[in-house]
């Protein structure tokens, strides 16, 4: 672990502050503005003891009132000015941290729009949301808050020093030969307490998964009866938590400790040296006074610039790991001359835009994909007309989706080309051809918010009666029907309050509203019932004319009507051909088949059995 964070710092000079300039140069002027009023707050704080020292050897020493009212102002306009300049830059740091937060998640939540599938293959979850969550709200407080107080501390810290010495060197170098004994223990404090740290934030990521599992895993749990293996395992991470935690907070409380202590030590040094020297009469009480407050506050700087050495070092793992993404280039990418032609996914010039036919045509495509080893497909060809239909069958696992990815375009041939109306598809934008894509997935995906939103993902402008009668066409209207508020009711977080059935079917009636000239069917019927999936085969079978579709099905009685049947075996095409083609072969379709046939049969015989 050591080695990875030495190397991770090696390749971040100046701790990868110079990756972020382009997110803090439209803020330059604050940042400059804040820096200056820290600086400013600093220099203040070294000159209120000057103050106590004037009051002292004047007011009280001399018994006099004399000039008290000047005083008085003086030192209340100063006091007024520390209190703007802190406010000020706090309003400042806020500000910058707000800001610089904010547009680092919108810049690399809208780089992740523009990566390929195989980055989210190959990074969880859980991964991506700590880049764009957590690193980033780091970064934003390295670049603010400790910014601000990096430059208070520090200022006050060398006027601090460079006050005593120009008032009495001698007595400065007793209180300064303390300060490098502090530096060092505090280090060696410091390193041990960010050890801790980094395993409690370890530690804690388990008890985080552990509540994931228990809220997602609940009807898992109850089925298995293993609700006390799960409670044993929290406990014992949880008591891994709480044994890191004691440990850390006593070395907590010894380091307070130990700078009490200094602290203490260095007042006493000052009480010592600086009495001795008051009662020869080369300093007066005032000053003394002065060199016991620099010596009381020069702790907490020294301390602060220990813990924020440490935090730079945690901090640039999060900003290499933030840059790392920015840096990801997408395996599938438009060249220049396709995005001035045709735009972005976020400036698109749909007036370039083509129309789509549909006729698709494989020349020698082999594929393997970006983290694989084997070829998946190898000199690959295949001809698909405009409405044609293409039915992919397998085993679960064989790589039925591959060929509908490479379609998609979410990943690009390995070699060879695939046309799209006779015209290479990276010759086209990416946008053109994933809005002329009709995708409903085994387990469909819906987003927070009510039916009618969702639907409209499918075609914004839609209008109501297109809307119903889409709806209407796989009997998704029925669910809708059944809804508190219809259209307007809440489908939850990915479509949860909805069953997979239902979510399906709103899937596919958003997929038809786009009205897109290819189709892709990923198993879209596995989760509904036989009687919907039949209205949904003949609203399929209509609203197919014309277009181009795919079919990854299990059920291979929905597919017979396929012009083509492509059957997959451990990631490579075996057979293809019409369903009578392949029966006549008697090969793999053909096991699939009668296997399936007879496990239907099978099953109806039994429910005979059962009803009877």
């Amino acid at each position: 672990m050591n080695h990875e964070k030495e190397k991770e710092f090696k390749t971040l000079p100046y701790f990868g502050i110079n990756k972020l300039l382009p997110y803090l140069k439209p803020y330059r002027f604050i940042i400059i503005s804040m820096v200056v009023l820290g600086f400013l707050g600093g220099l203040v704080d070294i000159i209120l003891p000057l103050f106590q020292e004037y009051a002292i050897n004047t007011f009280i020493s001399r018994r006099t009132t004399e000039t008290l009212g000047s005083f008085i102002i003086a030192y209340l306009l100063v006091l007024s000015f520390q209190v703007l300049a802190n406010g000020i830059s706090a309003y400042q740091a806020c500000q910058i941290e707000m800001y610089v937060g904010r547009d680092m998640k919108r810049e690399s939540f809208n780089h992740l729009q523009t990566l390929a599938f195989s980055y989210f293959n190959q990074n969880s979850v859980g991964y991506i949301h700590a880049r764009v969550m957590s690193d980033t709200n780091r970064i934003g407080s390295l670049v603010s808050w400790s910014l601000m107080d990096g430059v208070w501390n520090v200022s006050y810290l060398v006027g601090a020093i460079v006050v005593m010495l120009s008032i009495n060197a001698k007595l400065a170098c007793w209180i300064l030969v303390i300060v490098p004994i502090i530096a060092v223990a505090a280090a060696l404090f410091q390193k041990k307490l960010v050890f801790l740290n980094r395993k409690i934030r370890e530690i804690n990521s388990h008890i985080t998964g552990n509540f994931n599992e228990g809220i997602t895993g609940a009807k898992t749990t109850k089925t298995l009866v293993i609700e006390q293996k799960m409670e044993d395992n929290f406990n014992r991470t949880s008591q891994e938590m709480e044994k890191v935690s004691n440990h850390a907070t006593h070395f907590r409380a010894l380091f307070s400790s130990m700078i009490s202590f200094a602290s203490s030590t260095a007042l006493a040094l000052v009480l010592w040296r600086g009495g001795m020297i008051t009662m020869e009469g080369v300093m007066k009480i005032g000053t003394l006074s002065v060199f016991m407050s620099y010596a009381l506050g020069m702790m907490d700087p020294i301390q602060w610039i220990v813990r924020a050495i440490s935090n730079l070092i945690t901090v640039q793992v999060n900003v290499e790991r933030f840059t790392t993404l920015m840096e990801t280039e997408s395996d599938v990418r438009d060249t220049k001359e396709v995005e001035e032609k045709y735009g972005d996914s976020f400036e698109p010039k749909k007036e370039n835009w083509e129309p789509l036919r549909g006729d698709i045509t494989f020349e020698d495509v082999s594929f393997k994909y970006p983290d694989g080893e084997e070829y998946v497909l190898e000199h690959f060809n295949l001809h698909v007309p405009q409405g044609s239909n293409v039915a992919i069958v397998g085993e679960t696992g064989a790589g039925k989706s591959t060929l509908v990815n490479l379609v998609c375009r979410f990943f690009e041939p390995t070699s060879g080309r695939i046309l799209i109306d006779g015209v290479d598809a990276r010759e086209r934008s990416q946008l053109w051809l994933h809005s002329n894509i009709g995708y409903v997935l085994q387990t469909p995906h819906l987003f927070s918010g009510s039916v009618l939103e969702n639907l409209k993902y499918g075609n914004p402008d839609a209008a109501m009666e297109q809307i119903e009668a889409a709806v209407h066409s796989v009997s998704a209207d029925e669910v809708i029907a059944r809804m508190d508020k219809g259209y307007e009711s809440d489908v939850g977080e990915g479509g949860d309050l909805l069953s997979t059935g239902e979510k399906q079917l709103l899937s596919f009636a958003r997929a038809i509203l786009a009205d897109p000239r290819i189709f892709v069917l990923d198993e879209a019927t596995s989760s509904i019932d036989t009687v919907t999936e039949k209205k949904i085969q003949d609203a399929i079978e209509h609203l197919m004319k014309g277009r181009t579709s795919f079919m990854i099905a299990h059920r291979l009685s929905t597919i017979r009507q396929a012009d083509v049947i492509l059957v997959i075996k451990d990631g490579k095409i075996v057979e293809q051909g019409s369903h009578k083609e392949l029966i006549a072969k008697k090969g793999a379709y053909y096991d699939l088949y009668t296997k399936q046939y007879q496990e239907e049969a099978l099953d109806n015989a039994m429910k005979m059995v059962f009803e009877a």
